[in-house]
């Protein structure tokens, strides 16, 4: 069995924990979309409207405008609780993160707007100390930034179609550490893998708005799958004796994995009652099913018997299914200055049981958001948007990865502070 757990664990990369949703995807972007729980596609009230649905910068007031923010994550420790033995137990290191977000929206010229983004589309990051599971997840970091430039064209009164480019880099490191592999040879052994890598890759997105009514507004959005091909230059793969001296030759030579941003379509339809509350239901699917497996590449083969090397580059069988989430937000106009916002979502994972590792110890999970947004002046509006992330407790059974335990206390907070300027 520990030869199962050991030999397992070291065939994960993404050694990971999501920032908001089911994954490692990170719906949220702004300061509307946080106060409204990710119910933000058909009704857009701002610059944001750029990255959230592009089609609706036709409907938005004939001016420039932008929309600066800074959101702030904070991911609860998880905690394991194994059913055979306490000596294997663990919790994760609880994780702070800060990231500057921009939207833009030009005016209009002639039927036609262009906006641009600055977001973080997916990202991850999970370190746990304790031995067992630090054999797979000692560090694993993934920061994806995305710049989104998009146009929109109102063909009537009533619809509006755009589209955009994404353009994502993306920054990697793994880090992983065993001592005592499943292998005749003294105590103090150890196995360790660390890597730095990056990737540049372009996708597209597309959208639709629809305007029935004054008061009633349906939009679509869909955002393609983007494949980052991380590469890194000076992977390293050591297998030492307890005094530090190897005991095949260091690897230290170029690594390469695929690491998806899965495509994800949104629909979302609101209504507007009284002119001062607008309630949206949305709906979107991240498609995580492309996620099939996880195969780190080296300029050298490891993948044969006996070889200490042979679990990093054995293929990891992932499987991932779609993951549907299920949103409501209430925008509602107090006075002509402020307007109060809420949200609640219901998330399901994309993770099989059978593959569960300390990688990604995702489960379903419910949102919960507040937020508004204060008409400063003509020009400028302050906002501030919060949602709690609470994820339900996950127990596996021994499963495929050697894992049988409670994963209990995941979750994450997440705030976001925002000032908006019309030109």
């Amino acid at each position: 069995m520990k030869k199962k757990i050991v030999l397992t664990a070291f065939s994960v990369l993404l050694a990971a924990s999501t920032a908001y949703g089911s994954g490692y995807r990170i719906p949220e972007q702004s300061t509307n979309s946080v106060a409204l729980g990710g119910a933000y596609v058909a009704h857009t009230m701002g610059p944001d409207t750029a990255y959230f649905n592009p089609a609706a910068m036709s409907w938005q007031e004939d001016a420039g405008q932008i929309e600066l923010s800074l959101a702030y994550i904070n991911l609860r420790s998880i905690d394991y609780d194994d059913n055979r033995s306490s000596t294997l137990d663990g919790d994760s290191d609880t994780e702070h993160f800060f990231l500057p977000l921009v939207h833009m929206v030009s005016k209009d010229y002639n039927n036609f707007r262009f906006g641009f983004s600055l977001a973080y589309p997916a990202g991850l990051t999970k370190r746990w100390d304790e031995p067992f599971p630090k054999g797979s997840t000692d560090e694993f970091t993934l920061k994806v930034i995305e710049l989104n430039p998009s146009i929109s064209y109102k063909m009537c009164d009533r619809f509006s179609v755009a589209a955009g480019f994404r353009f994502l880099y993306a920054d990697g490191t793994v880090k992983s550490k065993a001592k005592n592999p499943p292998y005749p040879l003294p105590a103090g052994t150890t196995l360790s893998r660390d890597l730095d890598g990056d990737a540049k890759e372009i996708g597209y997105n597309l959208a639709m708005s629809l305007r029935p009514t004054e008061n009633w507004a349906i939009g679509v959005t869909y955002r393609s799958k983007v494949n980052l091909d991380l590469k890194a230059d000076n992977a390293k793969l050591k297998f030492h004796d307890a005094n530090g001296n190897p005991i095949v030759p260091d690897y230290r030579d170029t690594g390469r994995v695929s690491v998806p941003v899965p495509a994800v379509v949104a629909i979302g339809t609101s209504y507007t009652f009284f002119d001062k509350t607008t309630v949206e239901l949305a709906w979107d699917r991240t498609f995580w099913s492309k996620y099939d497996h996880l195969d780190f590449e080296y300029d050298q083969d490891f993948d044969f018997a006996g070889h200490p090397f042979q679990a990093f580059d054995r293929p990891s069988e992932k499987d991932w299914r779609n993951s549907d989430t299920y949103r409501i937000g209430i925008t509602h106009r107090c006075t002509d200055r402020f307007t109060a916002m809420c949200g609640f979502a219901i998330d399901s994972n994309p993770v099989p049981e059978r593959n569960l590792n300390f990688e990604m110890p995702d489960s379903d999970a419910k949102l919960y958001s507040i937020g508004g947004r204060y008409q400063y002046s003509e020009k400028l509006s302050i906002g501030a948007g919060y949602l709690f992330y609470d994820k339900k407790s996950r127990n596996i059974r021994n499963n495929d990865n050697g894992i049988d335990g409670e994963f209990d206390g995941a979750g994450a907070h997440a705030l976001n502070l925002g000032i908006n300027y019309t030109f």
